[in-house]
């Protein structure tokens, strides 16, 4: 593999493993703020151990996100610095913004919350969580600005080879980012949701302070439901979007190699050739496409949805010859499986509801059970999801402007002996990491939150 594929590699096994902690960090600060708010406005002490319990949780998640995060701004430089030079006078305004004004208020007073439990008036004290939960969420805003001037570029123009900021309001107010940030917040809430039930069906199955868990798995499948009703609705608006602006996206994500027009079928299973840009063994639901998003006009005034095969031939007719499509197959099966976890995250949640509506839940051993393994589903989700938006607009770094062929620094400074020596380390120490995270919150989440009140965050 050249220098090119292992950058590729590299950033895109760093980012995978960086977003398995970031969804848990945004959705689980608004949980444990919400259990600290109720616990202040009822003065039920239940809902103050709650806190207390998956704050530790949180305070484990939160600190090894953050050191994998790390890693990835040193990438942009090292192994894209044909990127940051094209992209440094936009990229560098929102990522500094976040790490000055969010980063630092979510870090300051996410240390002061665990340490002065007691010590504030319980008001206060709440504030200090929800100012956690504001800086983690402000922190994603700023950094989906960056990536959504990547997939739709705005308020920019080109000097000299470089994209120089032109509009901070445009930047600000790009539909891209009003379409992803609410999809990755209520993403974020549905997999705090199910982290919380799973934790708390743990303790159920064990007939462990059922009363305790049985709340925090109210609160856990709520926003389960939530979460993952809120995302499939912005899904919908997402994908008009992409039909719109990112067409080849599109075709990728379903496959579609000739111009098809409405009413449109929605492929669920096919054996993609992408060498012979064909389709086999094909299953579809008639114009079920049509159903979940629609086809622009073309010149004739008919509604299609243009096929790979004509985009590429636009593209070339525009950028010049090169190859313009993107790994079809992963782009059609990531976005698939992100569809199908969703459904199943809603559908369980449901369940769960009605379960629990009818005082039924903690004596459902199985669907426990069901519900420890279903924590699993946002992480798949999340990493397919992920996968689409990027593997999608390949082999576009941002959109329409720049290649990775131009952004990759060039092989004559930054050998691919050099990116398989760090890519073998940092796949290492991720490995070290990701066990140690494991092993944490494993070990937190069996412990006793009437244990944990008087002893772990207490000081």
């Amino acid at each position: 593999m050249d220098a090119l594929g292992l950058a590729r590699f590299q950033f895109a096994s760093t980012t995978t493993y960086h977003f398995f902690f970031v969804p848990l960090t945004l959705g689980l600060s608004i949980l444990v703020a919400y259990m600290e708010t109720v616990y202040v406005l009822s003065g039920d002490a239940r809902y103050k151990k709650l806190a207390k319990f998956y704050g530790t949780l949180f305070m484990i998640n939160f600190a090894l996100g953050v050191v994998t995060g790390l890693v990835q701004e040193f990438q942009f430089g090292m192994n894209w610095s044909g990127y940051s030079r094209f992209m440094g006078d936009i990229f560098g305004v929102p990522l500094a913004i976040e790490a000055l004004l969010a980063f630092f208020l979510e870090s300051t007073f996410l240390g002061v919350w665990y340490f002065t439990w007691d010590k504030v008036p319980k008001g206060l004290h709440a504030l200090f969580i929800w100012l956690v939960a504001i800086g983690s969420n402000l922190s994603a805003l700023w950094i989906l600005i960056a990536n959504s001037f990547m997939q739709h570029p705005v308020g920019y123009r080109l000097e000299n080879g470089r994209a120089l900021l032109e509009s901070f309001p445009a930047l600000f107010k790009n539909p891209h980012v009003w379409l992803q940030f609410p999809h990755t917040l209520f993403a974020a809430l549905a997999t705090a949701g199910f982290f919380v039930a799973a934790v708390a069906a743990w303790h159920l199955l064990r007939e462990h302070r059922v009363e305790l868990f049985s709340r925090a798995m109210r609160i856990g499948l709520t926003a389960g439901f939530f979460g993952s009703l809120l995302v499939a609705l912005v899904g919908h608006y997402q994908a008009d979007f992409v039909v719109r602006h990112q067409p080849m996206k599109f075709a990728a994500m379903e496959a579609i190699w000739e111009d098809l027009p409405e009413p449109a079928p929605w492929i669920l299973y096919a054996t993609i050739d992408e060498r012979a840009q064909e389709n086999r063994n094909v299953i579809e639901l008639p114009g079920v496409l049509s159903l979940l998003t629609h086809a622009p006009a073309n010149e004739e005034g008919k509604r299609v949805f243009p096929g790979i095969k004509t985009l590429e031939k636009q593209y070339e007719e525009r950028f010049g010859p090169g190859n313009y499509v993107p790994p079809v197959k992963l782009t059609f099966w990531s976005f698939r499986v992100m569809v199908a976890s969703g459904l199943l995250m809603l559908l369980l949640a449901t369940i769960g509801l009605l379960l629990q509506a009818g005082d039924r839940l903690p004596k459902a051993k199985g669907f426990l059970a069901l519900l420890l393994w279903a924590v699993l589903l946002p992480y798949i989700g999340n990493t397919t999801g992920w996968w689409t938006a990027e593997f999608g607009r390949q082999p576009w770094m941002v959109q329409d402007l720049l290649t990775i062929y131009q952004g990759v620094t060039p092989e004559s400074v930054v050998s691919a002996g050099m990116v398989l020596l760090s890519s073998v380390g940092f796949t290492l120490l991720y490995l070290v990491l990701g066990v140690i995270d494991v092993w944490l919150l494993i070990k937190y989440a069996k412990g006793d939150p009437e244990a944990e009140a008087k002893t772990a965050l207490s000081y």
